[in-house]
C-alpha cells in the first residue's frame, strides 16, 4: 500500500491521533515514517523574525512520535525544519516529494469553515498543493 509515509505532526490536540493513524497505516504496509515538525517564524517588522518555539520544544515533538513508532515496530526517522509563518503547507508538500512518501498525514485544528476561509488551513493548503494522498486525522 503505501512504504513511505510523511507525518506532519505538531503540538496540538489532535497530535497523538496522528501518530496513531500513521502507526497503522505503516504496520498495514510495512511502511517507513518520516515525522517533520515545523517551526514557524513570524516576519517581523524591518526585517527580523522570531521563532514561535524553542529547539528543545520541536525536538521533543518529533522525539515523542518517533519513540512512539520505533515502540510499535514502525521503522521511523524525524526532522525538524524552520518555515515563515503561513507557509507550513507549501513545505508539507516539499518534504513529501523529497522523502518519496506515497501519502501525507496530518492532523486538522478543526477550526469552522469561517475562521478557515479567513485564517486559511494547512491542511486545506496541503490538500490543494499535493499530487499524492493526504490522510486528514481530526
Amino acid at each position: 500500500m503505501y512504504e513511505r509515509i510523511l507525518m506532519a505532526v505538531d503540538r496540538s490536540d489532535a497530535a497523538e491521533r496522528v501518530i496513531n493513524a500513521a502507526r497503522d497505516l505503516a504496520l498495514l504496509s510495512d511502511g517507513e515514517v518520516w515525522v517533520l515538525h515545523l517551526r514557524e517564524r513570524e516576519v517581523m517588522y524591518r526585517g527580523g523574525y522570531a521563532l514561535l518555539e524553542s529547539d528543545t520544544e520541536a525536538q521533543s515533538v518529533v522525539e515523542h512520535a518517533t519513540q512512539v513508532l520505533h515502540d510499535s515496530g514502525v521503522k521511523a526517522h524525524y526532522e525538524v525544519r524552520n518555515t515563515l509563518f503561513g507557509q507550513a503547507g507549501v513545505e508539507i508538500v516539499d518534504a513529501a516529494r523529497a522523502h518519496d512518501a506515497g501519502v501525507i498525514v496530518m492532523g486538522s485544528r478543526g477550526r469552522s469553515d469561517l475562521a478557515g476561509l479567513v485564517l486559511g488551513s494547512t491542511a486545506h493548503k496541503v490538500i490543494h498543493l499535493s499530487d499524492r494522498p493526504v490522510l486528514v486525522v481530526r
